[in-house]
């Protein structure tokens, strides 16, 4: 049976989807762009902008009961793969368990909202 999971911690979707929906142990969970969910803000410079799309998505765990050990794939994508290395450090401070979730890391032409990063998961429950 499909769960739609839903928190204020994390932004609002833009459009016709949920933030995540849980299947079963499964959780799957939208892009998570760097919008602060209280102010609507988006924060300057990819460092910052990693930081939020990370909280975002933690948010979105906590909200089923999980944390960042449980994410077993993550699809991230970045306006500019310059950016790269800098993103890995912030994403490596959230994704650091001993096991570190498969993923994809892709440049793309453009992200809702001009944003530089969005941090897609799939998680699951033990």
């Amino acid at each position: 049976m499909l769960k739609e999971i839903k928190t204020n911690d994390a932004p609002a979707a833009i459009g016709p989807y949920s933030q995540a929906v849980a299947v079963g142990n499964f959780l799957f969970a939208s892009g998570q762009i760097p919008v602060d969910p209280a102010s609507g803000n988006v924060p300057d410079g990819i460092e910052a902008q990693a930081e939020q799309s990370c909280k975002n998505v933690g948010a979105i765990l906590k909200a089923n009961g999980m944390d960042y050990s449980n994410v077993v794939k993550t699809t991230c994508f970045l306006a500019d793969m310059g950016d790269f290395a800098k993103f890995n450090e912030v994403y490596a401070k959230y994704f650091n368990g001993s096991v570190k979730p498969a993923r994809s890391c892709v440049a793309v032409k453009a992200i809702p909202k001009g944003v530089l990063c969005e941090v897609e998961v799939l998680a699951v429950k033990d």
